[in-house]
């Protein structure tokens, strides 16, 4: 069932289960908002266990399409996983943040001489096709049985105690990801920051770091990518590509699974389906 019409009480009534396209909101994890979802999933159908799912994680500060799958669509959540992925990527060049987004405050400014609209043009090519990529060290990937963000805040900590710059060596492999293009939809010759929100206000785990003081250029980029792949670390290499250092700014998702944005619904209107 992929409709969003008035849902019955009864799960049996969709033996295939139920996928909701949902526009993940801003500075919420995935897996708050499936958790959101069950809970009414649960009271909506009257079942205490039933299975919900998602298909394929969005950082906090990204927004788009996040696959919510209910009862018997869990079983299409690798399927759907796996399938093309789009997203719109502003890339912020100048700087580098432990996390390659602005959930970690810069640690340090880099040149920009070599950032124009047309060497970002340029190099978009260079990262076209099949290629080996190395995650973020702040993310879920698993090192040895270990979530590799703990090891990061570990890094990270030390680091800071030093007074050095965030250094994540050499504790993750490379994984082969395929990005089938690139294009460069707008170029900026500053960013326009958005307002810092310490992890302390609303959802209360995810800082929004403040960059309003320090030179950017911004390039927002469409991306047209495998499953695997992290826009993360492409904003990190087209840096470091341009002989300077990027982050990103924004991110937001815009197809998964076969599903456009444009049928995407917000959380509230998933949740009035459950109501």
């Amino acid at each position: 069932m992929t409709g969003y019409g008035p849902l019955s009480h009864d799960i049996a009534d969709y033996p295939d289960g139920i996928v909701l396209p949902v526009d993940k909101p801003y500075r919420w994890t995935s897996a708050d908002l499936v958790r959101k979802i069950k809970w009414a999933a649960c009271r909506h159908f009257g079942k205490k266990n039933l299975k919900v799912g998602h298909a394929g994680t969005l950082d906090p500060l990204a927004t788009g399409i996040l696959l919510v799958c209910i009862g018997p669509a869990t079983r299409r959540a690798e399927e759907l996983q796996a399938s093309e992925k789009q997203y719109h990527a502003g890339v912020c060049f100048g700087a580098v943040t432990p996390s390659y987004d602005l959930e970690k405050p810069i640690d340090r400014t880099c040149p920009l001489d070599g950032v124009t609209e047309a060497s970002v043009r340029a190099v978009l090519p260079k990262f076209v096709g099949e290629q080996r990529q190395v995650a973020p060290l702040f993310s879920a990937k698993s090192v040895d049985g270990v979530r590799a963000y703990e090891t990061a805040r570990k890094l990270l900590k030390e680091a800071q105690a030093r007074g050095e710059a965030f250094d994540p060596g050499d504790v993750l492999q490379s994984s082969i990801i395929n990005i089938y293009g690139l294009e460069l939809l707008r170029f900026d010759e500053s960013f326009d920051a958005p307002e810092p929100i310490p992890a302390t206000e609303g959802r209360g785990r995810i800082n929004v770091a403040d960059v309003r003081d320090c030179e950017l250029k911004h390039a927002l980029i469409k991306v047209d990518c495998s499953k695997g792949t992290y826009i993360r670390a492409l904003a990190r290499d087209l840096g470091e590509a341009l002989g300077s250092g990027a982050f990103l700014g924004s991110l937001r998702r815009t197809r998964n699974g076969g599903y456009d944005i444009s049928e995407a619904i917000s959380l509230e209107q998933a949740l009035e389906l459950l109501d």
